[in-house]
């Protein structure tokens, strides 16, 4: 994930709600979200390369999504970003549990910032600064900056889902994939702030602009996932994905229960 949107203990059913776009390389070779071959209880999409995920859910509910930070002076070596969703969610150990050992182990990895979720905590460890939160119930955003870094397209999306989560009706889902709609809208986003407010990750203002938006369209790079995750109480819930080829050009969709 590149920009995400979520929502802990903020709705009366949902638990979690996740919304977010995965940016990447549109060469990079993935899989559609489904069950997992290897691993059936994990539910999401599949780097194919690495072997790893960006977001996904797991048994009785688990979650976890990373975004990578961007930093051009920063060292890009060490183990897959995606193994820490995927070693997560093929555990058992409680997110907090998990979150402190991986602390200590954190500065042998790239740049990211990583969110896991059970049923009892929401934990955030970041690497670039080092950083570790317990998080609390609200909407928490993140893209390719610090937690909850206030970039335009980071605010849009937060703002969204927090109306959406606001929204009456929205609880039973009982109009379908039409109650999703205003979140692929937030998520479909090309808004591009006025340069005033891009922040300065150091690549440039040209690719300040054109990264900006929630949705990227791009020849080689791009937004290739949408991805809107609901878990409820009890730890069931539904994973959606809308995937995307150069420039936009819609590819399919995939829809799990869980």
């Amino acid at each position: 994930m590149c920009l995400l949107a979520l929502g802990w203990l903020r709705h009366p059913r949902w638990r979690l709600v996740m919304a977010g776009n995965r940016d990447e390389f549109h060469a990079r070779p993935t899989a559609a979200l489904a069950p997992w071959q290897d691993e059936p209880s994990i539910i999401g999409g599949h780097d194919l390369r690495s072997g790893g995920g960006w977001a996904g859910a797991g048994r009785a509910g688990r979650m976890a999504v990373v975004t990578n930070v961007r930093d051009p002076l920063a060292a890009q070596a060490g183990p897959s970003r995606g193994a820490l969703v995927a070693d997560f969610l093929r555990g058992h150990e409680p997110a907090a549990v998990h979150m402190d050992r991986l602390a200590g182990i954190a500065a042998a990895y790239a740049p990211f910032n990583l969110l896991l979720a059970d049923s009892d905590s929401l934990e955030y460890l970041g690497n670039h600064p080092a950083e570790r939160q317990t998080l609390g119930p609200g909407v928490h955003g993140m893209s390719n900056g610090a937690l909850d870094a206030p970039w335009p397209k980071t605010r849009r999306l937060m703002d969204a889902l927090s109306a959406w989560l606001d929204a009456d009706g929205v609880g039973s889902l009982s109009q379908g994939e039409r109650a999703l709609t205003p979140l692929w809208a937030a998520l479909a986003d090309e808004h591009r702030p006025a340069d005033s407010e891009l922040p300065d990750t150091g690549i440039g203002l040209e690719r300040e602009r054109w990264l900006s938006p929630a949705f990227i369209r791009g020849d080689d790079y791009g937004t290739r996932a949408s991805t809107v995750l609901l878990i409820d109480t009890e730890g069931h819930g539904q994973m959606h994905e809308r995937r995307f080829g150069a420039q936009g050009v819609f590819l399919g969709e995939s829809n799990v229960a869980f």
